[in-house]
């Protein structure tokens, strides 16, 4: 019967078909093979492809504020690096006598920390606290100490190689928050957030962080990392600067 094979069953595969489907099944297994050596070499060197996480990531001009508020983050001090420190809008307090600094208490991050003293390394750089407790603070014993007049400046890790660490949330802090600093004489230094910035290592500003200031107001600096992790390096391209002016003091 005209259509219909002899024999019976089914019809034979053309050969020209067959050739075909191989090459497309041969096409799509090469394909499918590209795509995933693509995306493990993205992964390998995610930064490069502008994939890095956000752990080693800050805005340059914002701070992420944490949450997801809808509300504009707060945006960061810029200034050239011999500009003076942002001061809060409250009246400085008088300053205090010179005593050791014990504790330092930011009650809207959750840091309540003990202080360590530091002072320079062999190659002429502030030393660093110790990386094996987390939860610790340093502060610079070669200038002010807290309460007193000048600059108190202290340092804090942002994360070790296993974990966050004290100053993880530094970046969260906003003009006009508080920071309390317990010190060896039993009073409490109270001061007010005036400005956060985040700077370049290479330029970092010295002066406004470390020189001795026209005021003879109380003030506090607090550094720590922030910006991109270099991982060739080991080290973040970035500083959070937090400044600070004491507005208050107690007893306890």
């Amino acid at each position: 019967m005209a259509g219909q094979y002899p024999y019976g069953g089914e019809p034979p595969q053309d050969r020209g078909s067959t050739v075909l489907r191989s090459v497309l099944i041969l096409a799509a297994v090469a394909g499918v093979v590209t795509v995933v050596a693509g995306l493990l070499i993205v992964l390998r060197s995610p930064e490069e492809y502008g994939l890095a996480s956000q752990r080693d990531t800050l805005p340059v001009t914002v701070q992420p504020d944490g949450k997801t508020t809808g509300q504009p983050a707060q945006a960061l001090f810029k200034a050239a690096p011999t500009v003076p420190p942002p001061l809060p809008l409250p009246d400085p307090a008088p300053p205090m006598l010179p005593s050791t600094p014990q504790r330092i208490v930011i009650k809207r991050l959750g840091i309540n920390a003990p202080v360590e003293s530091l002072g320079l390394a062999k190659d002429g750089t502030i030393q660093v606290p110790a990386a094996d407790n987390p939860n610790l603070v340093g502060w610079y014993r070669n200038m002010s100490t807290p309460g007193e007049a000048g600059p108190a400046v202290m340092l804090g890790h942002k994360d070790t190689r296993t974990r966050s660490a004290v100053f993880s949330r530094l970046y969260e802090i906003r003009n006009g928050d508080t920071i309390e600093v317990k010190r060896q004489d039993r009073t409490t230094a109270v001061f007010t957030v005036g400005g956060v910035e985040q700077a370049s290592k290479k330029t970092f500003p010295t002066q406004r962080v470390y020189g001795n200031q026209a005021n003879a107001n109380a003030q506090l600096h607090l550094i720590t990392c922030g910006g991109t992790y270099n991982r060739s390096i080991g080290h973040y391209t970035d500083n959070i600067i937090v400044y600070a002016t004491m507005t208050s003091s107690y007893r306890g």
